[in-house]
């Protein structure tokens, strides 16, 4: 591996337009170095983020890419033998690396590596854990997955001694099969919660629970462990532990716990009660401009690792006070002629039943219309669609469209959409499958009238739908 302490290295970022991949090329770049890159799914936000930070992509993966020869390849998770750019670099000896490596070594190593994990809720958790911190002048570093408003941008390369990182289970590159986060030197923890995903790389929650625990064991004894309480499978994890760990949820057993929940158009209200402090300042009220309860989780979450480090509950509020959010999280597109057009990255069931449940809290007397691309690995398969059916019981209308990479899928394996749409209609709710984008969009265009909320959900570019129908109201 060339050493890259030296600035005006060249690096060449073959799948660039992943999320972490694009933040780390720009945390490059604004080292000093020169940074390139290509990939064959260019598109908004993160193809929008490389052109402001004039990284040059080229479309689609070859050899001629690698011309002339850069110092360093940095390689994606998502590519494997086979690719024409992975090929070129194992036959030329070029130096390369995974994305996780280069973080750990180049960015997190020497600071305070602050870490959240779980299966939902790792990319606003981050965000708000990153913008707490900066709001106390603490400068921290971070990398994470989504553009943080507050930021614009999903990456800096911080003056502080903090570094915050969203912990990724997926593996890390194709000749690195271990978790992203076994790379991130973790001291201090947020564990969210726990789930079966990501099917392509993982058999089973067992599967998924021991690379947790592994990960666990690599936090220091003065570190911290900030752990949902309310999560049967985060406890049996925990067993793992060697470093102090403090539970946060709803229930009495969690040591920190939220109480008296106020749901808003604006917003949640909510007392934090930390069993740990003197009675007399157990109990503090915070506001957040969230909905959802799972975000008043991820909010506990960072009220702990900030009171350990020194931040007051005056500084964490007023930071809550100016979050802006995460794009692609509740976010809301854009409203025409009444109708409210929100998009969300949520792609397993219990990320849509949250945030189809978040939006209905925010917006208690409008029709609410649940449009949901089932593209992950893990959504187009039959193992969740009891699930995936309960997550949509909020909604009034529900608008699937068929799965992605349909034709890769073994038939028994398949994700039912007729069997969903059955038990929706048999429960009064109307349910519908258009299998292209156009199809949805004319369908909405007639029947959507003031007053409606129309949730998008997937966590791919789903043909640009949101700007689409914006237009067509």
């Amino acid at each position: 591996m060339s050493p890259l302490n030296s600035n005006n290295k060249v690096i060449h970022f073959t799948g660039i337009c992943g999320t972490g991949m694009a933040s780390l090329a720009v945390l490059l770049k604004l080292r000093g170095h020169q940074v390139r890159g290509s990939d064959e799914n260019v598109y908004p936000p993160m193809s929008d983020f490389l052109a402001q930070n004039k990284i040059t992509v080229q479309s689609g993966f070859s050899a001629k890419n690698l011309d002339p020869e850069p110092d360093l390849v940095v390689i994606g998770n998502a590519l494997s033998r086979g690719n024409p750019e992975v090929e070129a670099v194992l036959e030329s000896k070029l130096s390369y690396i995974s994305m996780s490596e280069l973080l750990k070594e180049y960015f997190i190593r020497g600071k305070t590596s602050l870490v959240v994990s779980g299966t939902h809720g790792k990319t606003t958790t981050s965000s708000l854990l990153a913008w707490v911190f900066e709001s106390a002048e603490k400068a921290p570093g971070f990398m994470i997955g989504g553009i943080a408003e507050n930021f614009k941008a999903s990456c800096r390369d911080g003056d502080g001694n903090y570094f915050i990182i969203e912990g990724d289970e997926y593996d890390t590159a194709f000749f690195d099969k271990r978790s992203k986060f076994f790379h991130y030197l973790p001291d201090q923890l947020i564990l969210n919660n726990l789930e079966f995903d990501h099917a392509d790389i993982f058999d089973s929650l067992a599967d998924i629970k021991k690379a947790f625990r592994l990960m666990l064991r690599l936090i220091p004894r003065n570190g911290l462990i900030a752990a949902n309480g309310d999560d049967a499978n985060v406890q049996t994890v925990l067993e793992s532990a060697y470093s102090p760990v403090v539970k946060f949820g709803f229930g009495k057993t969690s040591d920190v716990r939220a109480l008296n929940l106020e749901t808003s158009e604006s917003g949640t209200a909510f007392e934090v009660e930390d069993k740990r402090r003197k009675e007399s300042e157990q109990v503090k009220k915070f506001e957040l401009k969230l909905s959802g309860a799972y975000n008043v989780r991820n909010a506990l979450g960072v009220i702990i690792l900030a009171r350990y480090n020194g931040i007051t509950d005056q500084t964490i509020q007023a930071a809550f006070n100016s979050f802006q959010s995460v794009r692609r999280r509740q976010e809301l597109r854009g409203e025409v002629n009444g109708i409210a057009i929100y998009d969300d990255f949520a792609h397993h069931p219990t990320a849509v039943r949250e945030t189809v449940t978040a939006i209905r809290q925010k917006h208690p007397g409008r029709r609410l219309i649940a449009v949901f691309e089932p593209r992950s690995n893990t959504s187009v398969l039959k193992i969740h669609q009891e699930v995936l059916i309960d997550s949509f019981r909020e909604a009034d209308e529900v608008i699937l469209t068929t799965p992605h990479r349909l034709a890769q899928i073994p038939v028994e394996q398949r994700l039912e959409v007729p069997e969903v749409l059955k038990s929706l209609n048999d429960d009064k709710i109307p349910a519908y499958v258009f299998p292209e984008v156009n199809e949805i969009i004319e369908h909405l265009k007639t029947n959507c009238r003031s007053g409606d909320v129309v949730l998008i959900m997937s966590n791919g570019k789903f043909d640009n739908i949101h700007q689409r129908l914006l237009e067509a109201l």
